[in-house]
C-alpha cells in the first residue's frame, strides 16, 4: 500500500459514520502486530514515542528527527495506517511547517499539532496553552508544509482541562476556518462538554480520552467522534513483560522454563519470515 494509499484510509475514517479505536503503535514489531490484528489505524503517541527511543517520560525531549526516524522504521515495516502526534511541531510555526514536512516524507497517514505551550516555560509547573493567534498561524504552518494533499492534518487543543470548555470551542472553531481535517481534543470529563463541542463544530473530532462511562462507540460515533484512542497499553505490558523476563534470569530461572514468551509462529509471522525466506530463495538463489 502506497502512502497515499494509508492517508486515503485515514480520510476514509474520518469521513465514516462509525468510532474508530486505534492500536497503539511505537515501533517495526508493534505495528505489524496490530496490522495483523486486523486494527484500521495505529497511533504513535509522543509520549510512547519518548518512551521507546529515548526512555524519558513525555517532557517534549524527543526530537523531530528522532521522531520521524522511528515513523519511517514503522512505514517500512508495515502498510497500516499510522496517525503521529506530533505535539507542538517541535517549535514556532516554521518548525511546525518543516514537521509536517518531515513526517510526510517518513510515511506518516496523519499528524496532530496541538496548542500546548511546550517545552514547560520556567517556573510553570502547570499546563499552558499558546496564544489563540499564535496556534491558528500553527494550523496555517502546517498545512501549507503539506505537499500530499491526502496527508491528514489535525488541529489539536489541551484547552478542556487549562481553560475551559468555551475556549476549548473557540480555539476548534478558529483550527477549523484555518481548513484543518479533524479536530482532536483532550480533557473531557463529561458528556455536556463533549454534547457542547459537537454542537458548535462541524469536523470530525479526534478523542484524547473520556471517562468510562462515555466511552461506548455509538455514543461517541453519533457525536462525530471518528477516533477515539485507548491510551498506550501495549508499551506498558511490553515493559513489564521485559522486566519480569529478565527478573526471572536474574534470579536464575532457566531460559526454557521462562514463562509468558511469544510462540514461534508469532514470532516468525511478526519478523515476516516466509517472505524473507521467499525472497531469499529467489534473489539469494537459497532454498527454502
Amino acid at each position: 500500500m502506497t502512502f497515499r494509499a494509508r492517508r486515503e484510509a485515514l480520510r476514509s475514517i474520518l469521513a465514516g459514520s462509525g468510532c474508530v479505536r486505534p492500536g497503539s503503535v511505537y515501533d517495526a514489531t508493534s505495528i505489524r502486530i496490530a496490522e495483523d490484528l486486523g486494527f484500521e489505524v495505529g497511533m504513535f503517541g509522543g509520549s510512547v514515542a519518548s518512551l521507546a527511543v529515548l526512555g524519558d517520560p513525555d517532557v517534549a525531549l524527543i526530537t523531530l528527527t528522532e521522531l520521524a526516524e522511528q515513523m519511517r522504521r514503522m512505514s517500512r515495516a508495515s502498510t497500516l495506517p499510522v496517525l503521529v502526534d506530533a505535539d507542538h511541531g517541535y517549535g514556532n510555526a516554521l518548525n511546525v511547517r518543516r514537521t509536517v514536512q518531515e513526517l510526510e516524507i517518513a510515511g506518516a497517514a496523519g499528524l496532530t499539532i496541538e496548542d500546548t505551550l511546550l517545552p514547560q516555560a520556567f517556573g510553570q509547573a502547570k499546563t499552558q496553552l499558546i496564544s489563540l493567534e499564535e496556534g491558528i498561524g500553527k494550523m496555517k504552518a502546517a498545512l501549507d508544509g503539506r505537499s500530499d494533499p491526502s496527508l491528514v492534518i489535525i488541529g489539536r487543543t489541551s484547552a478542556l482541562s487549562v481553560s475551559g470548555v468555551d475556549d476549548a470551542i473557540a480555539r476548534a472553531k478558529a483550527y477549523e476556518a484555518t481548513g484543518v481535517d479533524a479536530l482532536f481534543f483532550t480533557g473531557i470529563t463529561a458528556k455536556a462538554e463533549l454534547e457542547a463541542i459537537f454542537a458548535a463544530t462541524t469536523l470530525p473530532i479526534v478523542l484524547g480520552g473520556a471517562p468510562e462511562e462515555m466511552a461506548v462507540s455509538d455514543y461517541l460515533a453519533g457525536l462525530r467522534v471518528r477516533i477515539a484512542l485507548q491510551g498506550h497499553a501495549p508499551f506498558a505490558a511490553a515493559t513489564q513483560a521485559v522486566y519480569e523476563t529478565l527478573k526471572a534470569l536474574r534470579e536464575g530461572t532457566s531460559p526454557k522454563s521462562l514463562k509468558g514468551l511469544p510462540s514461534p509462529e508469532l514470532t516468525s509471522r511478526a519478523m515476516r519470515e516466509a517472505e524473507m525466506k521467499a525472497r531469499s530463495s529467489e534473489f539469494l538463489g537459497l532454498k527454502k
